[in-house]
């Protein structure tokens, strides 16, 4: 398990902060200081990991911080050390404008120790004043119960906020600093394509590679490409990706030689677009040292339609693959590839990736089948959480096989997981649970193969997708909900309606009778875009603090009141959340601009 990706990972930093009056206040408090920072660390390092499989490393500052030259040892340690994060812990008053951490571009948290001896609450609440009057936004930990002084045990509501935070940040860190690659541009006016660098740069940080899609034939031509990978990948293609049955018209279909062909191209495109993306040692040594760099891209988007698809093979196979948690390599870390370039799709299936370490779902939100509806096609009810409506999410066939939930978690359910808890087995039920069908030769001219599956089973997942409105700027959109499995005589009817050579997962949004989430067809309803980004897990929360720290607002959510975690900041902007949310992310606005 290695980062593939060029930059040094994301420390995080544990800021132990103490009475700096000597002569018996500070010396009585720096075991329990350091006891604090020793704990954090451990619940940090002993439950996260990074999306490549390393685990998250703290630093803890190598003395207790009493005042303003132990803050800037601290801050020069943590520079050198490479640290993106910044948790500061006291169980004590400390004088806060003094100890505090000032760096803008670091997200900061502060653990308040909840114990009557010493005054931690109140140095939390005057450092949070301090933190919130000087514009740098802080987010507030707190237990809810009183501990005693020579407890070291970390609540569970602490430790809830600790890892939230943490994860977040951490996210940002991972993004500072590396590409966005766009292969090509705007793919049939889908504005999320039309890929705009300033807003990459301006919120998380990240520089813009624009490539023209050209270079891919390039190298298809000019054979710049492991050779022995291209005979490896495509055996394990043969093997594993079984060809699906041709829904063209039989007096257009491709005949087998052009498909063997295609087979053939698609395996390079993936091959190639990893190779733009990370780099690859072995161009160099076949004389292709420039190529060999690759772009840094902890992201991708292929434009594919329509100058590509209609005449080369489509995306699909590429995206699939590389979206995957697996491939002719064995097991390993998913990229993040958008389809038709939507980068916003792209940055969402992103923020999810970073906070959850799993593959992506990439999809149309295509289709609002209300019950009536779903009764009137197929002469069958929907029932259980399905009886509702259900959300039809499907695309050309791009998503990770991993949304096949042929996955399990340590109860047994259908779960898409880290890669480093992903069995052989489990990877090899995803590919038998996939076929590959001949393209439809009138959206992708060019031929090529798409995915073809359902979503197993029942999985908690999360829908968001980032919005950019003129004037505004960019807004968050979530929905918790599931993945449904519907019976069989009802699946067809209503798949075949659409293209029944996609893969298609049926969602159910958790709804409240209220607003956007009033029921199953106001969540379709009030979707601001024709994507979303479907990730494992109720990760709502989650995503709030990461938009929270990027400072975009949540514009629609479904997830509970108190389960929302920002800087404390917000709380001076308004008691209704969302208005606050709105007029703190436009205070303090993007946090690279």
């Amino acid at each position: 398990m290695s980062n593939r990706l060029i930059g040094r990972l994301p420390k995080v930093g544990i800021r132990p902060v103490i009475d700096g009056r000597e002569r018996g206040v500070r010396e009585s408090l720096e075991k329990q200081t350091m006891d604090l920072a020793k704990s954090a660390a451990d619940l940090i390092e002993n439950n996260l990991r990074f999306p490549s499989g390393e685990k998250v490393e703290c630093i803890i500052s190598e003395t207790t911080i009493g005042g303003v030259a132990d803050a800037a040892r601290c801050a020069d340690q943590f520079e050198r050390e490479g640290v993106g994060v910044s948790l500061t812990v006291t169980p004590a008053w400390c004088y806060g404008s003094e100890v505090m951490d000032s760096d803008p571009l670091v997200p900061k948290a502060i653990w308040g120790f909840n114990g009557s001896e010493r005054p931690g609450a109140v140095y939390l609440a005057a450092a949070l004043a301090g933190y919130t009057q000087k514009g740098l936004p802080a987010f507030s930990i707190y237990g809810h119960h009183v501990q005693d002084a020579d407890d070291t045990s970390v609540p569970e509501d602490v430790k809830e906020k600790i890892l939230r935070f943490v994860k977040a940040a951490l996210a940002v860190g991972q993004m500072k600093g590396k590409s966005y690659l766009s292969l090509g541009y705007t793919s049939m006016g889908i504005a999320g394509s039309m890929v705009d660098a300033n807003f990459f740069q301006d919120y998380f940080g990240m520089r813009t590679e624009f490539v023209d899609m050209t270079e891919i034939h390039r190298r298809v031509e000019e054979g710049i490409y492991d050779k022995e990978e291209f005979e490896k990948a495509l055996a394990w293609t043969k093997t594993n990706c079984k060809e699906g049955f041709d829904n063209n018209p039989e007096k257009i279909r491709h005949s087998k030689e052009q498909k063997n062909q295609e087979w053939e191209m698609v395996v390079k495109m993936t091959l190639i677009i990893r190779d733009l993306m990370i780099g690859n040692p072995k161009l160099k040594e076949i004389g292709f040292e420039e190529e060999a760099k690759g772009r840094n891209a902890l992201i991708a988007g292929f434009q594919g339609q329509r100058q590509w698809n209609d005449f080369f093979p489509n995306g699909d196979f590429s995206e699939a693959i590389l979206n995957s948690s697996f491939d002719w390599n064995g097991i390993r870390q998913p990229f993040i590839v958008a389809t038709e370039n939507d980068s916003l799709n792209g940055i969402s299936m992103l923020m999810g990736h970073l906070l959850t370490n799993t593959s992506q779902i990439f999809s149309d939100v295509r289709t609002f089948w209300s019950p009536e509806s779903v009764k009137r096609v197929t002469g069958k009810e929907l029932s259980g959480l399905a009886s509702q409506g259900i959300i039809h999410l499907i695309n050309s066939g791009s998503t990770t096989l991993d949304a096949t939930a042929q996955q399990r978690d340590k109860d047994g359910n259908p779960a898409m997981k880290p890669f480093w808890e992903i069995t052989q087995t489990e990877a090899q039920a995803c590919l038998d649970s996939t076929q590959w069908c001949p393209a439809n030769l009138g959206y992708f001219r060019g031929g090529g193969f798409s995915s073809q599956f359902k979503t197993s089973g029942q999985m908690p997942v999360t829908m968001s997708r980032v919005n950019i409105s003129k004037g505004l700027g960019p807004v968050l959109q979530i929905a918790e909900g599931w993945t449904v499995e519907l019976p069989k005589e009802i699946h067809h009817v209503l798949d075949k309606r659409t293209d029944p050579t996609w893969p298609t997962t049926w969602f159910v949004p958790r709804t409240d009778g209220k607003g956007p989430f009033k029921d199953v067809y106001s969540v379709m309803a009030n979707w601001g875009a024709n994507h979303g980004a479907i990730s494992y897990g109720h990760i709502g929360t989650d995503l709030i603090t990461l938009a929270a720290i990027l400072r975009i607002p949540v514009c629609m959510h479904n997830v509970p009141e108190d389960k929302i975690f920002r800087p404390s900041a917000w709380n001076s902007f308004g008691s209704e959340p969302e208005g606050a949310d709105y007029r703190a992310c436009e205070t303090y606005g993007p946090l690279y601009d």
